[in-house]
């Protein structure tokens, strides 16, 4: 664990990184993103993703897929 890092803050970060990969590799709605992720709903992985990455889940999927073609 990274020192002064508190635990909330690296389980946060494992999420949005789960979040990220199915958000790159699936169609998957949100919703069902979010429940894969360990977020508990759509809002709260749009306020950590908007909080850590200054970006919506839905718009880094799009640039994500708009830079993958």
């Amino acid at each position: 664990m990274p020192a002064g890092m508190p635990p909330a803050d690296l389980v946060e970060g494992a999420r949005i990184d789960a979040a990220r990969r199915l958000l790159e590799d699936t169609t998957n709605p949100l919703k069902r993103v979010a429940a894969r992720s360990g977020f508990g709903n759509p809002n709260g992985l749009r306020r950590a993703f908007q909080r850590r990455l200054g970006v919506t889940p839905g718009d880094y999927r799009t640039r994500f897929q708009k830079a993958a073609s």
